[in-house]
């Protein structure tokens, strides 16, 4: 078996990943990170959105902490909103639209042209421990392919990845984001280390086809006159020059909730299929119908996947259906 030695491991390259092995490598730490796959570095498989009510602030510590998540960010920019305009300062946030494919190709050349960072294509199977004078610690990971990778540290950061599967409708897989294959075996590693396992789970709306959409019956809207960077970093005049794409406003209807609830027994939400915790601000549309029954409709929010594609994305519209 090959064996390679470093100073930390990081298993995963989304966002966490990235500034995990960043800040380690920066400060001389040779450093490896793992993926899956080396084309979902920085990916971005639901909405690729940064910031944002409750998360926007986060970026900017980021930033201050030497993060690369907000200059990305600003370098991928296609519309930049500040939420909340109509309340106090404590509640505002900045949230911008961001090229998907531009950020984590950004994202990954910065991986790749950091000093004393490895990226690695492979799946990290178990985590490698020993005993010494008492104490029990980690030593490295086994991979695939590749064999034993040694560490004095390992840092987790596998998000979805880990023991994935994905509900589309009545299809079930063994999957991880846009179809790249889970991690299988280290779920397994973790238990017979003493790591208790919850899972949580996460939706995402269909995309749609930009032909399909009569843009006149929506209501548009465009990003702010003058952006406010998330990075130091950034050139604030080059940013402001950018075209800007638009984004819409639709709502659903009553035919749209008499859908769902015609197809509730469907949906692998009330079905039982899916088990977990969900996210707290992200409710699924069929959750909404069935809690929120008194509502007319609910508001969606049309928004452009990057420059060059014609995929459309439904915010507000996750679903399990």
């Amino acid at each position: 078996m090959a064996l390679h030695d470093f100073d930390v491991i990081v298993v995963g390259a989304g966002h966490a990943g990235v500034e995990a092995a960043l800040a380690c490598a920066r400060r001389g730490l040779d450093t490896a990170v793992f993926t899956i796959s080396l084309d979902a570095v920085a990916n971005m498989p639901c909405n690729p959105s940064v910031g944002g009510t409750g998360k926007g602030h986060l970026v900017f510590e980021l930033d201050a902490l030497g993060g690369e998540m907000g200059y990305c960010a600003d370098c991928s920019t296609i519309q930049s909103r500040t939420l909340n305009t109509g309340k106090g300062a404590a509640v505002q946030s900045k949230r911008v639209q961001a090229d998907r494919i531009a950020y984590s190709k950004r994202m990954k050349r910065v991986l790749e042209n950091t000093p004393h960072l490895s990226l690695i294509q492979g799946e990290v199977c178990s985590i490698l421990t020993e005993t010494a004078s008492g104490k029990k610690r980690v030593r490295g990971v086994i991979a695939a392919p590749g064999g034993e990778y040694r560490a004095r540290a390992i840092i987790l950061s596998s998000g979805t990845y880990l023991g994935g599967t994905t509900h589309v409708g009545e299809v079930r897989r063994n999957a991880g984001p846009d179809g790249i294959l889970p991690a299988g075996e280290l779920s397994t590693s973790l238990r017979e280390n003493g790591v208790r396992l919850a899972r949580f789970k996460t939706g995402t709306p269909p995309r749609v086809h930009r032909a399909s959409i009569d843009f006149s019956r929506l209501e548009r809207q465009d990003g702010e006159e003058h952006i406010t960077p998330f990075s130091y970093r950034t050139d604030c005049a080059r940013l402001n020059a950018i075209k800007q794409l638009p984004c819409y406003i639709v709502y659903t209807s009553g035919r749209t909730h008499q859908i769902i609830r015609d197809n509730l027994y469907r949906s692998p939400l009330y079905s039982g299929q899916i088990h977990g915790t969900g996210p707290r601000y992200c409710p699924s549309i069929e959750d909404k119908v069935v809690r929120f029954a008194d509502k007319e409709r609910h508001q969606l929010f049309v928004e452009p996947m990057g420059v060059d594609t014609e995929e459309i994305y439904l915010q507000g519209f996750s679903s399990s259906l």
